[in-house]
């Protein structure tokens, strides 16, 4: 069997470290198996395909469409001031579509696996005959408005729709109709990396602050630069607590798509005017986040949307932390409150500065949560259960291919 995963991205954000433990599960539970995985330009993602096994090809996405995104078109006015730069990308991405579709009639996949809304259609529309499309869904369909109306006329196209949370496939069930044929499957973490011993990495020098006393209790925020990802509310919380702990914000903008990101530069403005500048370090992009999770004594996932699965949490239980997990979608289904994790309302800066200060003040419940957080990432977000059962819907998508495990 031949497999082609298109990926939008040339990054490494969660929907993208699931391809990548994909593509690494099936090299090692089905070497048999061909993994050829197609991006938009070189990047992280490439060079940790070609490390896992993986054969990587390139094929150059037009400027136009890799930046546009729906993020832009939010309010009546952005429709109007969007238009021009939405039918740019559309005139782009007929060429696009051509080259890609040229690339998959030369390497004959059995399977194409698509990550990420534009791939789904693009990969849908490209596939040569006989070729079965699987769509991986990362994200909800039903709030946004174009991607709905695509995808709701190419899922007919899709052999199978595999969702990263029971609240994303019940979200598409509702968005593209109840004949398309959706599934769920938690995206898994390497519990080799991600695991309470190991490296840990240096907050303080990454963030270009004096070393913190000893005994400090450090809380951080690990995400890409979203909108969405909770920085201000996680900045607004920490205005709020009260216990003497430092605060880091990790990892930058990653995403082409334009207008969906903040900058460093508006984080750090909005940490001055709410008074906690002085305690809040900037990291930058970290490639081993492992290593900054066993730095922090309190992990926060902050999102202020719900969340389709949230990585960033199941690799704060893995490294045995005790984690704050705004409970909405999908990341609500990743932790049972008070056993494993503490949640908290999505949005409600109050209610974050109260969990931190209860963490930050009892060391013995950070423990208690971290052990048990441990032993729940091992159950829920094992690997090679992740990689089995898309192989299964491999097989039984294609089944002519050539059997996937011997």
């Amino acid at each position: 069997m031949r497999v082609v995963f298109l990926s939008v991205s040339a990054g490494f954000g969660g929907s993208e470290s699931a391809l990548w433990q994909l593509v690494r599960g099936v090299r090692r539970l089905a070497p048999a198996v061909e993994c050829v995985v197609i991006v938009p330009r070189e990047g992280p993602l490439s060079a940790r395909v070609r490390d896992a096994g993986g054969n990587v090809r390139v094929v150059s996405m037009p400027e136009a469409v890799a930046s546009f995104g729906e993020w832009s078109l939010r309010g009546p006015s952005a429709v109007v001031t969007r238009a021009p730069a939405m039918l740019v990308a559309m005139s782009a991405a007929a060429p696009y579509q051509r080259a890609l579709r040229s690339v998959l009639d030369e390497i004959e996949p059995d399977v194409i696996h698509t990550n990420g809304f534009k791939m789904h259609v693009l990969g849908s529309r490209a596939a040569p005959n006989g070729a079965a499309v699987v769509w991986h869904l990362h994200e909800f369909v039903s709030n946004r408005p174009v991607s709905r109306r695509l995808l709701r006329h190419h899922a007919r196209r899709a052999a199978a729709i595999v969702a990263n949370s029971r609240s994303v496939a019940e979200d598409a069930r509702r968005a593209l109709g109840d004949g398309v044929p959706v599934t769920h499957v938690h995206n898994a973490v390497d519990l080799h990396e991600f695991m309470p011993s190991g490296a840990i990495a240096n907050l303080d020098a990454l963030s270009d602050l004096p070393s913190a006393a000893r005994g400090t209790v450090r809380v951080g925020l690990v995400a890409t630069f979203a909108r969405w990802k909770g920085h201000e509310t996680f900045l607004r919380a920490l205005s709020d607590v009260t216990a003497p702990v430092r605060a880091y914000i990790v990892g930058g903008p990653m995403y082409d798509t334009a207008g969906s990101q903040l900058s460093v530069d508006e984080l750090r403005g909005r940490a001055a005017a709410l008074g906690v500048g002085g305690r809040v370090g900037f990291t930058g992009f970290v490639d081993r986040p492992a290593t900054v999770m066993r730095a922090l004594d309190i992990v926060v996932h902050a999102s202020t949307d719900p969340e389709p699965f949230g990585l960033v949490i199941a690799e704060g239980l893995a490294c045995g932390k005790a984690v704050i997990v705004s409970a909405a979608g999908g990341a609500a289904e990743l932790v049972d409150d008070g056993i494993d994790a503490i949640t908290v309302p999505p949005g409600d800066s109050a209610a974050l500065a109260r969990a931190i200060d209860r963490l930050a003040a009892d060391p013995s419940l950070r423990a208690r949560l971290g052990d048990t957080a441990r032993a729940s990432a091992a159950r829920r977000f094992d690997p090679d259960v992740f990689t089995r059962a898309f192989l299964d819907i491999y097989e039984r998508v294609a089944p002519s291919a050539r059997p996937v495990m011997t």
